[in-house]
């Protein structure tokens, strides 16, 4: 008996509290792949499985892990089958054509980790603007965030030992490593489009200031521990 052929990518999905977007969230995902083999692994941080209860779409892994985004992306890497892993926020929606293009991208090349640019899904000129503004911070600094839907080879990604185990900020941190190790990071030119929800609810300015402040301050030596108080519901 033949055996299936291994996924080419494994979307690795860390959620808490989010029931009621997930099964939208993977609608979407089987659109984008379009047909082809891709794995979709959904990581719980609640002990009790409160969003992943309410998934009702199949062929997707659901486990549960310890609340922390790193530490629950670091789960779903451990159980995925896939060359390339996606890391994907539950509220980020990913360009046509996704999954074909970070094969591209990893395979036959000397790239071992990238993002796509940013979009918000709002029409708002600020959050444009603030869209913008994070689009040429990280090609600049070759040093996307995970909102950008970070990807890496699976191969890579597990002699960095995957995201640090750290409270904030575990998206930067990773990427610093690999441009310490001087190897190559590609920012796709095709958005992500991810939801404006939380600048709407918490005010644009304060938000953004907020955030700016936070990745200014990782950057001049504070810690995550010293960092995450700054940032409330974490």
């Amino acid at each position: 008996m033949s055996q299936a052929m291994p996924p080419a990518v494994s979307v690795i999905i860390p959620v808490l509290g989010e029931a009621r977007q997930l099964d939208s969230l993977i609608d979407h995902l089987l659109q984008i792949a379009d047909g082809g083999h891709v794995e979709m692994i959904v990581v719980d941080g609640s002990p009790d499985g409160e969003s992943i209860k309410a998934v009702s779409r199949q062929g997707v892994t659901l486990l549960t892990a310890p609340a922390g985004r790193a530490r629950q992306m670091n789960a779903g890497a451990a159980a995925a089958g896939g060359a390339y892993l996606l890391f994907l926020h539950a509220d980020t929606l990913l360009p046509p054509g996704a999954f074909l293009r970070i094969e591209e991208t990893l395979s036959g090349t000397d790239c071992v980790a990238g993002a796509f640019d940013l979009r918000y899904g709002s029409e708002r000129p600020s959050m444009r603007f603030i869209a913008r503004v994070a689009c040429l911070r990280s090609r600049l600094t070759r040093i996307p965030y995970g909102d950008q839907a970070q990807f890496f080879r699976r191969d890579y990604f597990e002699q960095l030992c995957g995201f640090a185990d750290i409270p904030l900020m575990e998206d930067v941190e990773i990427m610093r490593r690999i441009k310490d190790r001087g190897d190559r990071i590609s920012i796709l030119p095709e958005a992500v489009v991810t939801s404006a929800r939380r600048h709407e609810k918490e005010g644009i300015l304060y938000c953004t200031l907020r955030n700016w402040t936070i990745i200014t301050l990782y950057m001049l030596g504070m810690s995550p521990e010293q960092l995450v108080r700054f940032y409330k519901n974490h």
